[in-house]
């Protein structure tokens, strides 16, 4: 393995997520993976990054107890992103039909993701969105 001393992930069946995978390392590695200087920040509901959970590929970048790997779930008609977990949020954006909404995080009722890959971060109902079917 060449430029990092262990895999970045090890995963039951002995595969393992190389440092040239894409969708999880925008950069290639050059090195052990470590914070080198401050964290990343930027306006709310800019980067799918909160206090405690960061998308993978924020890695590196944002400091956080963890990261997450999205789900690519759909959204119904008429769901809405909002900026909090609470019927009475702030409506961010309107989704359109069939639209991806990234799931990085689920709590009660409440999802939160991101719009697609680089669109709006925020909250939406579970029943505004559908499940990807299994084996996708």
């Amino acid at each position: 393995m060449s430029g990092i001393s262990a895999p970045i992930f090890r995963f039951t069946d002995g595969l393992n997520v190389t440092e040239h995978d894409t969708y999880t390392r925008t950069l290639p590695l050059d090195g052990m993976l470590a914070m080198t200087g401050p964290s990343v920040t930027a306006e709310p509901g800019c980067l799918p990054v909160r206090g405690d959970l960061a998308h993978i590929k924020l890695a590196g970048l944002c400091f956080v107890p963890h990261y997450a790997v999205p789900v690519a779930y759909t959204a119904k008609a008429g769901a809405q992103l909002v900026s909090a977990p609470t019927t009475t949020g702030e409506v961010l954006a309107e989704l359109d039909e069939g639209a991806v909404f990234n799931v990085l995080d689920i709590a009660g009722v409440w999802s939160w993701g991101q719009i697609g890959e680089d669109g709006l971060v925020g909250y939406v109902a579970l029943e505004q969105i559908e499940a990807p079917e299994a084996g996708e």
